[in-house]
């Protein structure tokens, strides 16, 4: 990977990979008439499950999707026998050759689970042999397709085998039990989803609603139906984003990774939505209290605040509303009358002298009012015209200082919210970061917060209702009018205008924390891809007053050389100066690196000052500033204590500090996110869907770096995909019991790992070729110098590494221990075969992978034949194509952060008073928020660029961009336009980005 992948506005391919889903497909050919389902609003039944098979101990087969009455079932046991692995794929066939494939794989697959049931008693064996037989026999099949409709396009992934099955199209992998029809038009020459058919989409969830969640979650994130399909199917298969990022892209369209956390974020909240709809609908039951009319009303929640105010009526302890209390007096009747048979109603009659509620016609008329008013709030219809009015008409939310602040509220928080106790702005138009701003302040009582819905569209609510909705169907006298005036304003200000505020704040709310969490993400990912600096002994210094400066050596390859505490702000500066000189000279360090913690200037002059004198000479010393932000939670934490037993956390800092600089990322990843100190509002957002946001971000950021897996730490290796802090574990004790892993297929061998995490890890994980020839050479075990560059096949390796029952242990030592130069590249395992392919078509060899003449093969094959006929050939996608000319053509160490910035070395230092308005400097981003970015210009104060001055045109194009806009650690050229020195505040314009 050259760099992270983005998003990007592209028409995607109209050939798509069948996946991990070819057993989805199996069951295709009896669904045509799902796409004539009724889409009333009635919930539909739930299917009754086929009685399931109990399944074998040795494994424990995934649930297969719900299926339809007409579709056959097929028990969970046959999963495990007829599922493919992820790189089988198939081309696009013409409408009648793909039924007559459907019809095939039907009842091949009921053969097999009818053969799977009969042999359940049989050793495990004995099934893995008869699992090879059926995937032979179903490869045979697949050949024959193969052979009489050889010019179809290309599959995406690996054949295992040498045997290529076809593709099916990429509507396969859209949603509900009926794929999409093979549509072959001017449109779609290639078979493409069409965009909106009717049902195409649904979606078979544990609970059902009366919405569909694809067309929902299109509506939510902008992103096509069919992509959400296929993301929300690749989710519920436990794939994982980096995985799906780069050996998926073709069937999220090339979303980028914030797109499709976001996708996935939104698809969590609408299940979660559904699952507390149905807890609340069987609470109701239980109390008796269910209606046709509410169960509708329920089922057509989408948010909690639609389900909030829908049951609160009926929540256990609750008193009762007005209108129940209304309604248990009999006067529903009259309500109902008033708008059915207005002429017929008489008020009279209901009134009972010996009854509260009922005594007087006042009281009756009040009930009739509350009963009404609680139509109105509850009309489905009558929400939506409210909802749409106030989208077209000005809205406002406004804060005030709170008029108990002055007596409870420290005063220096009452000064940071000066901004906000005059404020008023459209709900349209407010930016997220001041909603974060006036919830801080009225969760600290400082603000008062409010939103103001004009009188207009009060007026035209009622006049809308009168007119429309709620007229009578027939002549009502004067007094009854005025009741269902009365109704209809009191409806408005007790029940819709809460609602409409809370349905406000609530999305604001939401839209602010996810803008801030997303900001956090990518300030994150920015920091974790900084450049590392490797091949230097660095110096860490962790500043300080009183205890002093704490100081570690590491070498280069981040070993602890050396730690020692110096008093550099004490009165014994000079003498200090000696120690530190020769340390630097002893160890042949000329990098210093200085915590941006406390006394943290000081310490910069003090070594500044040093470096202009010349003072360790010969040794050109320079020195950089890094963010030391969570280096003393992670001093003191148990990783700390196992990774440097005996060491003071004062000095575990400073080989903290050091090692930021060396490798942050590696470093980086020992902090938990929310303690690096690169977001806005952290501690005001959610923090489940930040730690999850953030959790993502690092596995991101650490899977697309890869790990060497014999070097690499048990704290970096969990945080790659489809990996976790046991199997981690168990990969390192597994290392240090048998040695380093010579081949990714080793991989199988580790306990806890199955198919489906090495799936997902085994892309990212990396095997040095060197070492592990040199590892090799030295086995008295082996014949001869190992030179491995044989690729076994898929087969051979499948069996061989198969799980050989409880009492063997997984860690046997494997008879084919043979290096894989693939394994040094970024190629997942799946797509192997195509790239021993491709490289016989180049006529290169492993042995010249990441080298010049493989480059020179690879860029003149293509100019020879083009990108789309070599897919067509191999019979796989460009997407999977390309991931192989790049793990053939990138270096053997190949890192792309190194095209990325590095620290800001520095020989001198500018102080706050020498500045001036219209200066021009350089600086490097700390920190970017939704208002503007802090930049370290080298003066002890961060300067703010205000969000406005950032803009398009001055971003760099030609640079490769990890973000949208700017992040930390990328250098700027700025100009000084305002200095405040009394509240130290530095205001800056940008000038272009370095």
């Amino acid at each position: 990977m050259s760099s992270l992948p983005r998003r990007a506005k592209v028409q995607v391919q109209g050939v798509l990979p069948k996946d991990e889903f070819s057993s989805f497909s199996e069951l295709s050919s009896a669904s045509e008439e799902d796409d004539k389902e009724d889409s009333a609003w009635e919930p539909q039944k739930k299917v009754p499950r086929s009685r399931k098979q109990p399944p074998p101990k040795e494994s424990k087969p995934k649930r297969m999707p719900r299926v339809k009455k007409n579709t056959p079932q097929i028990s969970d046991d046959s999963e495990v026998v007829v599922k493919e692995e992820l790189n089988s794929s198939v081309a696009i066939a013409d409408t009648a050759l793909e039924d007559r494939k459907n019809k095939l794989d039907t009842v091949q697959t009921l053969k097999t689970a009818k053969t799977k049931r009969k042999c359940s008693a049989q050793p495990h064996a004995a099934q893995r042999t008869k699992k090879l037989k059926v995937d032979e026999e179903t490869s045979k099949a697949s050949n024959l397709e193969g052979e009489s409709n050889s010019s179809e396009t290309p599959s995406t992934s690996a054949m295992w085998g040498g045997t290529c099955k076809k593709e099916e199209n990429e509507d396969d992998f859209t949603f509900g039990q009926s794929p999409l029809k093979k549509m072959k038009t001017e449109t779609c020459p290639q078979g493409q989803p069409v965009k909106f058919p009717a049902n195409a989409n649904n979606i078979k969830e544990e609970v059902e609603m009366n919405w569909d969640i694809v067309q929902v979650l299109s509506e939510r994130t902008n992103v096509e139906p069919w992509v959400c399909a296929n993301t929300i199917r690749l989710f519920n298969d436990d794939n994982t984003i980096p995985f799906i990022i780069r050996y998926r892209k073709e069937l999220i369209n090339n979303l980028d990774a914030d797109s499709l956390r976001e996708v996935q974020q939104t698809l969590e909240e609408l299940r979660a939505v559904a699952k507390k709809v149905h807890s609340t609908i069987q609470k109701i039951k239980k109390e008796g209290k269910m209606s046709e009319c509410l169960l509708k009303a329920m089922l057509n929640c989408k948010t909690f605040e639609e389900l909030e105010h829908v049951s609160a009526p009926y929540k256990t302890g609750s008193k009762g509303t007005k209108a129940q209390r209304a309604r248990q007096l009999g006067l529903e009747g009259a309500a109902r009358a008033l708008l059915e048979k207005p002429g017929e109603l008489s008020l009279l009659s209901y009134i009972r002298p010996d009854v509260k509620g009922l005594s007087t016609l006042q009281d009756i008329e009040i009930g009739v009012q509350h009963i009404l008013a609680d139509m109105i709030a509850k009309d489905k219809d009558t929400l939506d015209f409210i909802r749409n009015l106030c989208q077209n008409r000005h809205v406002c939310i406004q804060s005030s200082l709170a008029k108990v602040s002055s007596k409870k509220v420290n005063e220096k928080d009452v000064d940071k919210f000066l901004l906000y106790q005059h404020f008023s702005c459209n709900i349209r138009s407010i930016h997220h970061h001041q909603i974060l701003a006036i919830n801080r302040g009225e969760n600290l009582k400082v603000l008062t917060v409010k939103v103001n819905i004009s009188d207009g569209v009060k007026d035209e609510f009622c006049r809308w209702c009168i007119q429309n909705r709620w007229r009578p169907r027939g002549f009502a006298r004067p007094e009854l009018m005025k009741i269902l005036r009365d109704s209809l304003n009191d409806s408005f200000k007790r029940l819709i205008y809460p609602l409409l505020c809370r349905e406000f704040r609530a999305k604001l709310t939401s839209d602010a924390e996810k803008e801030s969490v997303m900001m956090f993400g990518r300030n994150l990912r920015q920091l974790l891809l900084t450049s590392p600096v490797p091949g230097r002994t660095l110096m860490g210094v962790d500043p300080g007053y009183k205890h002093g400066c704490k100081l570690a050596i590491i070498s280069p390859t981040s070993q602890i050389l050396h730690t020692d505490v110096v008093y550099l702000h004490c009165g014994q500066g000079f003498r200090e100066a000696e120690k530190i000189k020769r340390l630097l000279l002893n160890f042949n360090c000329s990098t210093v690196v200085i915590g941006n913690g406390t006394a943290c200037r000081e310490t910069e002059a003090y070594f500044a000052d040093l470096i202009m004198k010349n003072y360790f000479a010969p040794l050109d010393v320079v020195y950089c500033i890094v963010s030391e932000a969570g280096a003393s939670i992670y001093s003191v934490s148990p990783e700390a204590n196992k990774e440097m037993p005996g060491l003071d956390p004062n000095l575990r800092s400073a080989v903290s500090i050091a090692r930021r600089v060396q490798d942050p990322l590696a470093e980086l990843v020992k902090i938990e996110p929310k303690h690096i100190g690169v977001g806005m509002y952290q501690h005001d957002v959610s923090q489940t869907l930040l730690k999850a946001t953030l959790d993502s971000v690092v596995e991101e950021c650490v899977s697309f770096v890869g790990v060497d897996i014999n070097i690499c730490s048990e704290v970096l290796l969990r945080h790659i995909a489809g990996l976790n802090a046991n199997r981690a574990k168990n990969i390192i004790e597994w290392r240090e019991k048998n040695g380093p892993f010579i081949n990714r297929e080793q991989l199988k061998k580790v306990k806890g790992l199955g198919p489906k995490s090495f799936q997902q890890c085994a892309g990212f994980i990396r095997i040095n070729q060197d070492y592990i020839r040199t590892f090799c050479s030295q086995q008295t075990e082996s014949s001869g110098q190992i030179r491995g560059v044989a690729v076994t096949s898929s087969a051979d390796i499948e069996v061989t590494n198969e799980k050989q029952g409880k009492k063997k242990s997984k860690t046997a030592v494997n008879v084919l221990l043979k290096p894989n130069p693939l394994d040094q590249t970024c190629i997942h395992p799946e797509s192997y075969d195509i790239a021993m392919r491709f490289l016989s078509s180049i006529g290169g060899t492993l042995y010249e992978i990441g080298k010049p003449e493989m480059q020179q093969k690879i860029n003149s094959f293509l100019e020879k034949e083009g990108m789309e006929k070599i897919a067509e050939r191999l019979q796989t996608t460009i997407h999977t194509l390309q991931v192989i000319i790049d793990g053939l053509s990138q270096p053997e160490s190949f890192d792309f952060r190194t095209d990325f910035d590095k620290p800001d070395f520095k020989r001198s230092i500018v102080c706050l008073e020498d500045l001036q308005v219209g200066t021009v400097l350089t600086g490097k981003v700390e920190n970017a928020t939704l208002f503007g970015i802090f930049v370290d210009i080298g003066v002890g104060k961060s300067g703010l660029i205000p969000i406005r001055n950032v803009t398009e045109a001055k971003l760099s194009k030609t640079k490769k961009r990890r973000s949208l806009g700017l992040g930390p650690g990328e250098r700027v050229e700025v100009q000084v336009l305002n200095i405040d020195i009394p509240r130290s505040r530095i205001t800056l314009d940008l000038i272009r980005v370095l």
